[in-house]
C-alpha cells in the first residue's frame, strides 16, 4: 500500500546501508561462521538468506535472534566477533558489492541534494563501506546504533535536528525501514530491489536511480 501526503522536491535524503545500497550478505555468513565456531557456540549455519531477515535491526537484537540460547556475556562476545571478522573480510574484498547504478546515481544526486547515511549497524561500518564504495566525499554527514546506542528512527532524527534538514526523505528496504520513518516524521522511499518487504510507503523506486527525478 502506498500512502501519499504531498509532493514535494527532496533536498535532502538520507539513506539506509544493507540492501539499500548493497548486498554484503554472501561475504558476511561466512565471517560469522568463523566467528561463531571461533567462540564454541553451536549455532545454526548463518547463511546469506538468514542475514538478510536480519540485517536492519541493531546488532544487540540480531545477537538475541541468532544466540537466544546463549548467556547475555556470550551473546555479546559472538556478535562482537562476528564485526570484527566482519569488518576484516570486507576490507579484503574487492569484487563490487554495490546495487546497480549506485555510485553514479549517489554523484549525481550530490549536484542536487544533500546526502546522508544512518544505519543500525555498528561503529566503523559505515566509514567502511563509503570507503569501498568510493563515496566519502558525497555524503554530508552519517550516524548509527554503534555510535548512539540508539535505534535508527531516533538517529534519523539526530542527522535532522544536528543539519537543521527541512524536505528530507529516508530510502531504504525493511519495514523497520519504515516504522523510523514514522518515528522520525518523514516520507519512506522503498527500495524494493533490496531485502525487505515493506507494508506502507510514500514512494517506491525499482532501481535507485528513479532518485534522480525526485531532487
Amino acid at each position: 500500500m502506498r500512502i501519499r501526503k504531498k509532493v514535494f522536491i527532496i533536498k535532502n535524503i538520507i539513506f539506509d546501508v544493507d540492501g539499500t545500497l548493497w548486498d554484503t550478505t554472501e561475504i558476511v555468513a561466512k565471517a560469522w561462521n568463523r566467528a561463531i565456531s571461533e567462540v564454541g557456540k553451536a549455532a545454526p549455519l548463518i547463511t546469506s538468506s538468514v542475514l538478510k531477515k536480519e540485517f536492519g535491526k541493531t546488532m544487540d537484537v540480531i545477537a538475541d535472534d541468532l544466540f537466544y540460547d546463549a548467556s547475555e556475556s556470550k551473546r555479546k562476545l559472538i556478535i562482537n566477533r562476528c564485526c570484527k571478522y566482519e569488518q576484516d573480510a570486507l576490507r579484503e574484498n574487492t569484487n563490487n558489492l554495490l546495487f546497480p547504478d549506485v555510485k553514479e546515481t549517489i554523484r549525481k544526486l550530490s549536484e542536487k541534494c544533500h546526502l546522508f547515511i544512518v544505519s543500525n549497524c555498528q561503529c566503523g561500518y559505515i566509514e567502511l563501506f563509503m570507503k569501498k564504495a568510493g563515496i566519502e566525499k558525497y555524503i554530508t554527514d552519517f550516524e548509527c546504533f554503534g555510535n548512539t546506542g540508539k535505534g535508527k528512527g531516533e538517529n534519523i532524527k539526530l542527522v535532522i535536528k544536528r543539519n537543521n534538514l527541512n524536505d528530507v526523505a529516508y530510502v531504504g528496504d525493511t519495514q523497520g525501514d519504515y516504522e523510523a520513518t514514522i518515528l522520525a516524521e518523514i516520507p519512506f522511499i522503498f527500495a524494493k530491489y533490496g531485502f525487505g518487504s515493506v507494508e506502507n510507503y510514500y514512494l517506491a523506486i525499482n532501481e535507485i536511480k528513479e532518485l534522480l527525478n525526485l531532487c
